[in-house]
């Protein structure tokens, strides 16, 4: 079993940057992909982006050029450095370990942090 622990949301106004951190702990070693999800209220929980284990990222197109994930595996770290905010990013951010990027292929969920952009 591994656990997640997400940090770093907030709220900024449109424009503005925040960076995300979620840290793993208990069997790590079986941690291959890790990816970032979130979910708006009334919408259905989306991928944001994905890494595999050696770092490859995959990012869904309305961030794409805007988030970049990253991984720091000595310290079991994932993070999700954002630009450019706009309100339509506002949502609860989920860090997630995965087996495909998709929630289906979700093997571990964080307990979500609340990222609010005002225009």
């Amino acid at each position: 079993q591994v656990q997640l622990v997400e940090s770093g949301g907030g709220a900024v106004q449109a424009g503005g940057s925040l960076r995300l951190s979620c840290v793993a702990s208990g069997h790590i070693f079986s941690i291959g992909r890790m990816a970032w999800f979130r979910q708006a209220p009334g919408k259905e929980r989306e991928v944001v982006s994905c890494t595999y284990s050696d770092g490859t990222p995959h990012y869904r197109d309305t961030v794409k050029g805007r988030f970049t994930i990253s991984r720091d595996n000595a310290n079991n770290t994932v993070y999700l450095q954002m630009h450019s905010l706009k309100p339509d990013d506002a949502a609860i951010y989920y860090c997630a370990t995965v087996d495909r990027c998709s929630v289906e292929g979700v093997d571990s969920w964080g307990q979500g942090t609340q990222v609010t952009v005002s225009s």
